[in-house]
């Protein structure tokens, strides 16, 4: 039976050189396009209720998004346009939805400012809670929930809880919020999530779920380790240092390439650093 609220649904943030979008979304052997007809990994083979693209620029300032409701896999605009933009960092999300409508004020990524939002998982019973976890979000940002998804109303309560100050802080306390409301609701392991975040230097992953159990989250191996592993790889000699990738699940089968992301953690990439970090609500 469908989960109402939920999304299964993949997806990918890159922070690195720019490169187009191409090269993430539809090169690899197993891209995100591929992804979206013959998921290995997600509650969903298919991932076609929609999609969505947001990058920001080599000369920094807001992000741009680009969103559609039909199948990734068909849409010659996200083609052409992945083609054409090469990005520093940027986020793209395929989704399933098994609850909410499909509409392009659903689809992720969701933008706030400086911001991008992704999510795969859900809210189990959001519709009890939905009252009550979109009153908590601060009225000043109340009216940039655009859409009716849970994914929405989690950004505007971490927004709400510091996210721009503090960012892992926020989510935490975004998540206890949530966990506490659904105990007062009566609602078992309310929430299963994997987030990818930005502001336009950072990228956050989150790996969670109130069940111990969370969906699959990967970041690619240091780049210059990549490049002593295969020096016969013409595509890996071309990765700069400091380069990472954050899928939902592996864009290809080379061995080494990809490392899990632990269950109740979160990485930051920035700049000349990377860190994995708990996460612990």
């Amino acid at each position: 039976m469908p989960i109402e609220g939920a999304t299964m649904c993949r997806w990918l943030a890159y922070s690195g050189s720019p490169i187009l979008l191409e090269e993430l979304l539809y090169r690899p052997e197993h891209s995100l396009i591929d992804q979206s007809r013959h998921s290995r990994l997600g509650a969903e083979t298919t991932n076609g209720d929609g999609f969505g693209v947001g990058w920001y620029g080599t000369d920094g300032g807001s992000p741009a998004l680009f969103r559609g409701i039909g199948p990734a896999w068909g849409d010659e605009n996200l083609r052409e346009l992945a083609g054409a933009v090469a990005s520093p960092l940027f986020l793209a999300h395929i989704r399933a939805s098994t609850g909410t409508a499909v509409q392009q004020s659903n689809c992720h990524p969701f933008r706030y400012g400086n911001w991008l939002w992704l999510h795969n998982g859900l809210i189990r019973g959001f519709a009890a809670m939905k009252r009550e976890l979109t009153l908590a979000v601060d009225p000043g940002l109340y009216p940039h929930i655009g859409g009716s998804t849970d994914s929405e109303v989690m950004f505007h309560l971490a927004l709400t809880f510091g996210l721009v100050e503090q960012p892992v802080c926020a989510v935490e306390r975004m998540v206890s919020f949530v966990e506490e409301t659904a105990r007062e609701h009566g609602v078992q392991r309310p929430l299963q999530m994997t987030l990818g975040v930005a502001d336009g230097t950072r990228l956050w992953a989150f790996r969670y779920s109130s069940e111990g159990n969370s969906r699959s989250l990967y970041v690619s191996t240091d780049a210059a380790a990549l490049r002593a592993l295969y020096p016969e790889n013409e595509r890996l000699q071309r990765i700069a240092d400091g380069t990472r990738i954050v899928v939902s699940e592996p864009l290809g089968e080379l061995v080494g390439a990809w490392q899990p992301i632990p269950e109740s953690s979160y990485g930051l990439v920035e700049p000349g650093n990377a860190m994995l970090g708990d996460f612990k609500p």
